[in-house]
C-alpha cells in the first residue's frame, strides 16, 4: 500500500532522514516511533505530499485517498456537525448536482452513486464519531469559533475519519483528546480497514491499535511485526547483539593494533602489521548505545508529614459565583496516588487547581497541612517559559539566595547540565521544555505532586523515565492524563469527576475503560436502573439523527417519483400524441419507446418501494 523509497530530507544543512526505506503491508495499522526530534513528523510529512524530500518518493497507489489533519484548527461559523458532513466532498457535490439537475438519466446515476456510499446514513455516522469524541448534542450544533484551539483540532480529526481515506496518517492524534476520547479512537480505529500510519508515544494506545512498528532512529527506519511491546522485545534482542558485536569488535581491534604496534618495525614482518593496520581502518565502526540525558528525571524527596495532607468535607469549588464541583468529599494522605478519570469539561482541572490552593472553597471545608508544600504542573507553566532566558536563570529565579551549585544540581537532576543548562529555552524541544517545568515545580521538595497531562511533550522512552521516577518519589500524588501505561504503574487509587462531582471508582483502569466504552455504543451496564442524563442526549441525538435519515431517504424518494412520473407522462404523449411531445422522443420508434417506457416504469416501482419503506420506519421512528 504505502513504499518508502530511500527519502532522504535535510533541513538547515542537518540530514534529519538518511535514505529512510520500508515498505508497508496493505491495510496495515502502522506504529510510527522515534525519539523527539528524530523526524517523525517530517516523515509524515513527506507521505502527505507536504513536503518534498532531497531524494527518493513515498509511494502508494494510484486513484487512493490520503487522508491528513493540516496544522491549523478549522474556525468559522459552521458547526462541527455541518464541518464533518463536509468532509465527504463526493457526497457533498452529488447532493448540490441533484438539487438542480433535470437530466433524468443523470439524477439516477446520482442517486445510485450516493445509495452506493451510504450517503443517507451520514449524518448518523457523523454524529456517532463527534459523541466518541467528546461532543454532546448541543456542542455538535455550536459555531467553530465558540470552541478552543483544542476541541477545534477533535473536529478536525472527526472530519479526517468521517472521510474514510485509504491511507489515514495520524500525528499524535491523542494531544488534544481526554482518556475517554483516546478510548473511543482506539476502539475506532481497531475496526478501520485501510491502511494506518499513527505517531503515538502511548505504549497501551499503539499495543491495542497497531499490527506494526516503524522504528525511525538516525534518519533510517526500521520495521517490526506486532505491537510496542513486540518492538521493545525486538529491539532488546538487536541491542544486545548489537553490544556485543561492539565488544568483540573493540577486542580485534585492540589484538590487531597490538600485533602492528609490535612488529611494524621488524622488516620480515612489515607487511603482515601494515595489512593489520589495514584491516583496521576498514573495520566499520559500531556505533555504542548511549546514555541519552533526556531520560533523566529525580523529584526530591519530601521531609515526612503526619496524614491527613488534605481532607475535603461537603466542599464545592467554581470560578465567580457558579460552582462547577460539590459535594466534594475527599481525604489525601501523604502516600496517595490518584488518578482524576472524567471528560475534558468535567471539573478534573478544577479539583485539581482547588488541592493545590489555587482555588478556595465555595462551600463546606478544605483542610490542608500548614506545612505542606505543593508542586503543580500543568501545560500552561511550559508555554509560558521565557524563551530568552536559560535553565539556569529560570532556576535561579525561583531559588533566591541557593548557591550556583544547588541550582545546578536541581537541574541535573531533570538531564541539564554543561551546556544543555546554558542553551536559551526556545532552542530546547517540547520534551525538554516540559522536564525544565517540572524541574521548576519540585526546587523545594514538594510533598504533594498534581501534574495535569505530563507526557504531552514526552516519548515514549521519556515516558517510562517519568513513570519510575514517580515510583521512586517518596510524596503523594495526584495525576490527570489520558495515558493509560502510565496510569496503571503510578495510581493507586481513581476518583472520577463527573455530574458536578468527584467520587471514588470502585474498580480497576480496565473496568473503567469497558465502562466509557459501554456508554459510547449506547450499552448500559447490568446493574444500570437509569441511564445518565448524558446517555439520553446521546441517545437523542442518535435518534434524531436517525429519523433526520429516514426524512432524507423520504424526500429522495418522494423527488425520484416526481421526476419519473414526469418522464412516464412524456413517453405515452409520444406514444399517442406526437404532435405535441418533445423532438427527441418522436424520433424514436414504437418499439424504442415501448421499451424506454417499460424502464421508467421498473424505476418508478422501485421509487415507491422506496418510499413506502422510508415511511413506515420513520413512523416508528417517531412513535
Amino acid at each position: 500500500m504505502l513504499n518508502l523509497n530511500g527519502i532522504t530530507v535535510r533541513l538547515g544543512g542537518r540530514t534529519i532522514l538518511d535514505g529512510a526505506t520500508a515498505a508497508l503491508p496493505p491495510k496495515s495499522r502502522v506504529g510510527l516511533i522515534g525519539r523527539n526530534g528524530a523526524g517523525k513528523s517530517t516523515l509524515v510529512r513527506v507521505i502527505a505530499g507536504l513536503l518534498d524530500a532531497d531524494e527518493g518518493s513515498a509511494d502508494m497507489p494510484k486513484g487512493a485517498k490520503l487522508g491528513y489533519i493540516a496544522q491549523e484548527a478549522p474556525a468559522g461559523s459552521e458547526t462541527p456537525f455541518e464541518t464533518v458532513l463536509a468532509a465527504d466532498v463526493e457526497r457533498a457535490a452529488l447532493l448540490g448536482e441533484a438539487e438542480g439537475c433535470e437530466d433524468m438519466h443523470r439524477l439516477g446515476d446520482i442517486h445510485d452513486r450516493l445509495n452506493a456510499i451510504d450517503a443517507h446514513a451520514a449524518p448518523s455516522r457523523a454524529a456517532r464519531i463527534l459523541v466518541g469524541l467528546g461532543f454532546d448534542e448541543d456542542m455538535q450544533h455550536r459555531p467553530l469559533d465558540s470552541f478552543s484551539g483544542g476541541w477545534r483540532m477533535r473536529v478536525a480529526l472527526a472530519a479526517l475519519l468521517f472521510s474514510a481515506p485509504d491511507l489515514l496518517l495520524l500525528d499524535e492524534p491523542s494531544n488534544h483528546l481526554d482518556l475517554e476520547a483516546v478510548m473511543w479512537l482506539e476502539d475506532f480505529l481497531q475496526s478501520y480497514r485501510a491502511t494506518i500510519v499513527i505517531v503515538s508515544h502511548e505504549r497501551d494506545f499503539l499495543n491495542n491499535v497497531v499490527d506494526h512498528i516503524l522504528h525511525l532512529d538516525r534518519g533510517k527506519v526500521t520495521l517490526y511485526p506486532g505491537g510496542y511491546d513486540a518492538f521493545e522485545r525486538q529491539r532488546a534482542e538487536r541491542q544486545a547483539q548489537q553490544a556485543a558485536a561492539r565488544d568483540k569488535q573493540i577486542a580485534q581491534r585492540e589484538k590487531l593494533q597490538a600485533f602492528a604496534d609490535r612488529w611494524r618495525a621488524k622488516a620480515s614482518k612489515a607487511k603482515q602489521a601494515q595489512s593489520r593496520l589495514k584491516a583496521i581502518a576498514r573495520m566499520a565502526p559500531i556505533a555504542e548505545l548511549v546514555d541519552d540525558p533526556s531520560l533523566s528525571f529525580g523529584f526530591p524527596n519530601p521531609d515526612g508529614l503526619r496524614p491527613p495532607l488534605i481532607t475535603l468535607d461537603m466542599a464545592a469549588v467554581g470560578y465567580g459565583e457558579t460552582p462547577i464541583l460539590s459535594r466534594l468529599n475527599l481525604r489525601l494522605d501523604p502516600d496517595d496516588r490518584i488518578a482524576l478519570l472524567g471528560r475534558n469539561g468535567n471539573g478534573k482541572t478544577t479539583l485539581a487547581r482547588l488541592l493545590a490552593a489555587q482555588l478556595p472553597p465555595m462551600e463546606g471545608e478544605m483542610n490542608a497541612s500548614g506545612k505542606m508544600k505543593v508542586g503543580y504542573f500543568t501545560q500552561y507553566q511550559v508555554e509560558e517559559l521565557d524563551g530568552s532566558d536559560t535553565p539556569v536563570q529560570h532556576m535561579a529565579r525561583l531559588m533566591p539566595g541557593a548557591t550556583p551549585s544547588a541550582v545546578r544540581a536541581q537541574l541535573g537532576r531533570f538531564g541539564f547540565s554543561g551546556d544543555k543548562a546554558m542553551t536559551e529555552v526556545r532552542k530546547l524541544s517540547g520534551g525538554e521544555r516540559a522536564r525544565l517545568a517540572l524541574a521548576l515545580i519540585t526546587r523545594d521538595a514538594p510533598h504533594l505532586l498534581i501534574l495535569d497531562e505530563p507526557t504531552n511533550h514526552l516519548d515514549v522512552d521519556a515516558r517510562e523515565a517519568l513513570v519510575q521516577a514517580l515510583n521512586d518519589y517518596s510524596g503523594a500524588v495526584v495525576v490527570v492524563s489520558h495515558d493509560r501505561h502510565m496510569l496503571q504503574l503510578t495510581a493507586d487509587r481513581l476518583v472520577l469527576v463527573e455530574n458536578g462531582t468527584a467520587t471514588e471508582f470502585d474498580g480497576s483502569l480496565d473496568d473503567y475503560t469497558t465502562m466509557v466504552l459501554q456508554k459510547d455504543n449506547g450499552a448500559g451496564s447490568k446493574g444500570e436502573s437509569k441511564a445518565s442524563r448524558k446517555d439520553e442526549r446521546r441517545a437523542a441525538a442518535a435518534a434524531r439523527a436517525q429519523s433526520q435519515t429516514l426524512r432524507n431517504d423520504l424526500k429522495a424518494a418522494e423527488t425520484d417519483i416526481a421526476k419519473l412520473t414526469a418522464q412516464r407522462a412524456k413517453i405515452d404523449q409520444a406514444m399517442f400524441d406526437p404532435s405535441g411531445a418533445e423532438a427527441s422522443l418522436t424520433k424514436l420508434t414504437m418499439t424504442e419507446l415501448m421499451k424506454k417506457r417499460a424502464e421508467v416504469e421498473a424505476k418508478l416501482e422501485a421509487a415507491e418501494a422506496r418510499w413506502l419503506q422510508a415511511t413506515e420506519a420513520l413512523e416508528l421512528a417517531v412513535g
